[in-house]
């Protein structure tokens, strides 16, 4: 006869954590979770801090309209992947983060070993070497939330997003527009068992994103002058850095339907231009930098545009010289 599945009321807030604590231990921390605050050794004199919530069927769904369950390990894997973004965007390297987890009662143990996993896995996989889980908190709530803190520092300076100018060239590391896509496919009633394997991969473009590390701190050691990630589209995104700079920025079409071309599977089912989501989809935590001239531009970045003067008639952003509409990107509220 199989025994219920253990879940976190059953073991409370102690029980949780020594069946997780073990999965996120470090040996980088001078003291690390169990005690009432974590400790970290930094070798700056300046750090970085950002911090980033994801709730339930707000930024996720156990279960998507398709029918795909939204895995623990993936919220895991994206409470962290969203968080060491903001510090690459900075150009530079996460060093310690805090976690606070907020569970209904019924939420089964094993999901929360999984959702570790996957945060471990991050860590590991996404290469931030340097990153150790210091502590957090446990909370009851009516639905799961997950809130983390980052911190980091930067070897080269940090690169803010008000120093491009004009003249520079734009480019971006990462993907482009495949998490958005992502999304859509996950909010499309097909069948997710259906699914191609190209279609599957667009969708965990949404669900396990990859930031680019490392292309941050190289940015900033290429002489980079402004600089962000994306997050909630590129046009809203770049309007911002637009803003911040004083400039104006226009993107070359030919080079941006190159990353449209690979979300042709996503199109084909959803109906939708891809061109929409490289455009205004959020979420793939990919860099857009300004720099100085092509020469200086690491490798993996993609020139997509130039920065201008701006006059007080040019709009923020524009591609191919025609306006594009900032508006359109993500809005938590809206």
């Amino acid at each position: 006869m199989n025994q219920p599945e253990a879940t976190v009321g059953d073991l409370g807030e102690q029980g949780i954590l020594d069946t997780i604590l073990p999965l996120l231990d470090s040996q980088k921390a001078n003291l690390g979770p169990g005690d009432d605050a974590g400790a970290l050794s930094v070798q700056g004199s300046e750090i970085l801090v950002s911090v980033d919530t994801l709730v339930e069927n707000q930024d996720f769904k156990l279960v998507w309209p398709s029918g795909l369950e939204h895995r623990a390990y993936d919220i895991g894997w994206k409470s962290i992947a969203q968080n060491v973004s903001d510090i690459n965007a900075m150009g530079g390297t996460t060093t310690g983060a805090v976690v606070s987890l907020s569970l209904p009662a019924q939420t089964s143990l094993q999901w929360v070993k999984d959702f570790a996993q996957g945060m471990a896995d991050a860590i590991s996989s996404l290469g931030a070497k340097e990153l150790t889980i210091l502590g957090g908190d446990l909370g009851k709530s009516t639905e799961i939330s997950v809130t983390t803190t980052v911190l980091g520092e930067c070897a080269h300076g940090k690169i803010l997003r008000n120093g491009a100018k004009p003249g520079d060239v734009i480019a971006v590391a990462g993907r482009l527009g495949d998490a958005g896509a992502g999304l859509t496919v996950l909010e499309h009633r097909s069948d997710a068992n259906k699914w191609s394997r190209a279609v599957r991969r667009i969708a965990e473009a949404q669900c396990k994103p990859a930031p680019p590390l490392g292309s941050g701190p190289r940015a900033a050691e290429a002489g980079a002058h402004a600089m962000m990630d994306i997050s909630d589209g590129l046009v809203r995104d770049t309007s911002r850095l637009a803003k911040n700079s004083g400039i104006s920025i226009d993107f070359n079409s030919e080079v941006l339907k190159k990353f449209a071309a690979r979300l042709a599977p996503a199109a084909q089912l959803t109906g939708t231009d891809p061109m929409e989501w490289v455009l205004h989809g959020g979420e793939d935590f990919g860099l857009v930098a300004a720099f100085p001239n092509e020469d200086v531009v690491p490798e993996e970045f993609t020139v997509i545009g130039a920065a201008k003067a701006r006059s007080g008639r040019r709009s923020l952003v524009t591609v191919d010289g025609k306006i594009a509409t900032a508006s359109a990107g993500f809005d938590h509220f809206n």
